[in-house]
């Protein structure tokens, strides 16, 4: 099940078994139908064809049973932005760094701020494990470790 606007909503701050679910700096403008768009935290061009790594001005935090996945928003995705990793794990903390390569003819500016991913909350069936990795309670734009 993808999690509407008013269930993002009610699940934000709100306490359960599996915790609450953390998106923060928070932003109305932001909220979608069944989404939530992420914000770039710093200004960058992306050039033709390379990838770029970025992160979330956000901190997510998904409690046990709430997962997400990362598309580029369609504004960008029709100027060739592409999104190199795009899932999220029950249990993960921090921001997140994002892989946007530029396929279009000509270097794209990001200004801080810019909405360039959205993401979609999943609930996730059953218990089970929960992220612990290398990643968690990342910082910025975080290379392959």
């Amino acid at each position: 099940m993808i999690l509407s606007s008013q269930e993002i909503e009610k699940r934000l701050g709100e306490q359960s078994g599996n915790g609450s679910l953390v998106i923060r700096p928070f932003a109305a403008e932001c909220l979608q139908p069944a989404s939530y768009d992420l914000r770039i935290a710093e200004d960058l061009v992306l050039p033709c064809g390379i990838c770029t790594l970025a992160h979330t001005r956000e901190l997510v935090g998904l409690p046990a049973d709430l997962a997400a996945t990362l598309r580029t928003r369609s504004s960008f995705g029709r100027r060739g932005v592409l999104l190199t990793a795009g899932y999220v794990d029950p249990g993960f903390r921090g921001q997140l760094t994002l892989g946007l390569v530029n396929m279009g003819p000509e270097p794209i500016e990001i200004h801080a701020g810019d909405r360039v991913v959205q993401m979609i909350i999943h609930q996730v069936a059953g218990s089970g494990r929960t992220y612990d990795g290398k990643y968690q309670d990342s910082t910025g734009a975080i290379g392959a470790r």
